[in-house]
């Protein structure tokens, strides 16, 4: 799968509480709704690394919101902004934007990392894709939103301290590539909100969890897939920052939506 050099076109939605969120589309067809991760964006996760393109040549029509705080979106500072899944109702503002039934099926849903654990509440507050697929996200990482939050704060809190090569290095090192609002996304942490595993355990839709053979950052994506009726796994080449920039990530999600 190729780089892909350049960007989409940037248009706009308003939030139910009035901020300004960014979106990318790409493809004709049946809608697929893909979620970036946290400190990223939508072309860092599905456009540079052709993941976009290729499930749009699929057949798909991709569409790809930068979360608020996050890429194009408004970044407020007012702590008020960032609501407990302020996200997840972005998720189902973006919807009825596009005039998409959240529960009719007619679409399906996916995400990286917080992306994924925004399609799980999606989810677990009523969505209803036909299909769901969850990567860079492990059961931990939806139980116990609070272990993954704490070290992102401390990593926003702290920025310029860290030793060269270290975890958190890296995690900034990342976000200064990504231009992120350090203040907006110490917010965006206290949108993360638990799902319990009786939760979990109603979401009776096909579901693929796919994870980095060496990305244990949110715990075990194979204990996702078993927690949902309906669930499996796929593991891939690379870590939680280095999966995302694989191309069997592409193939794994337009593998599952074409079954």
């Amino acid at each position: 799968m190729a780089t892909v050099p350049t960007d989409l076109p940037v248009t706009y939605f308003t939030a139910r509480d009035g901020v300004r969120l960014a979106c990318r589309s790409l493809g004709e067809g049946r809608p697929l709704l893909l979620i970036h991760g946290y400190f990223s964006n939508a072309f860092t996760n599905w456009i540079r690394y052709g993941h976009a393109r290729l499930l749009a040549e699929a057949g798909h029509r991709v569409v790809m919101p930068d979360l608020r705080g996050h890429g194009d979106s408004d970044t407020p500072q007012d702590a008020a902004a960032y609501p407990p899944d302020a996200l997840v109702n972005d998720g189902f503002d973006l919807l009825a934007h596009l005039g998409i039934d959240p529960a009719g099926g007619a679409y399906d849903l996916a995400g990286y990392s917080l992306g994924g654990r925004t399609a799980i509440r999606m989810l677990a507050k009523g969505a209803r894709p036909g299909r769901a697929i969850i990567t860079g996200m492990g059961l931990a990482g939806i139980l116990h939103t609070g272990g993954r939050g704490a070290y992102f704060r401390h990593v926003l809190t702290n920025l310029g301290t860290f030793k060269r090569g270290s975890s958190e290095w890296m995690t900034e090192a990342f976000l200064k590539t990504t231009k992120g609002d350090p203040q907006a996304l110490l917010h965006t942490l206290d949108t993360f909100v638990d799902t319990p595993c009786e939760a979990l355990a109603a979401i009776d839709l096909p579901l693929l969890v796919v994870a980095g053979e060496d990305d244990d950052d949110n715990g075990s994506g194979q204990a996702l897939a078993d927690a949902v009726q309906d669930g499996r796994y796929q593991s891939i080449p690379g870590n939680h920052m280095s999966a995302v920039t694989r191309p069997e990530l592409g193939a794994a999600i337009a593998g599952f939506l074409q079954i």
